[in-house]
């Protein structure tokens, strides 16, 4: 699946399929916060968060058999003290 934060594919002609999306809601693990330092605790969390969002996103692309998904956007938000939800979005496309 190609992903792409731009509205087009260099070479490529594009037709729309739908909006995509994918999010999670990920929170410390306080037996880890213990042991480790917080700001790497945090980083590490961001970016399984990342992943796992994202990978929601192709899955659903995929149902669409969308070729690639353009226009990607990352966003966070706290939703308590020590969680965030991760949501990315774009719009899955087909090659024509």
């Amino acid at each position: 699946m190609i992903l792409v934060n731009t509205d087009y594919i260099t070479g490529k002609t594009l037709e729309t399929i739908a909006l995509v999306k994918g999010s999670t809601i990920q929170s410390k693990n306080i037996g880890r916060d213990i042991t480790q330092s917080f700001k790497t605790i945090i980083g590490e969390m961001m970016n399984e968060a990342r992943d796992l969002a994202t990978d929601r996103m192709i899955k659903e692309a995929e149902k669409l058999q969308a070729d690639a998904i353009i226009n990607v956007r990352y966003t966070t938000s706290s939703v308590v003290q020590g969680a965030a939800e991760i949501l990315v979005y774009g719009t899955a496309v087909k090659f024509i």
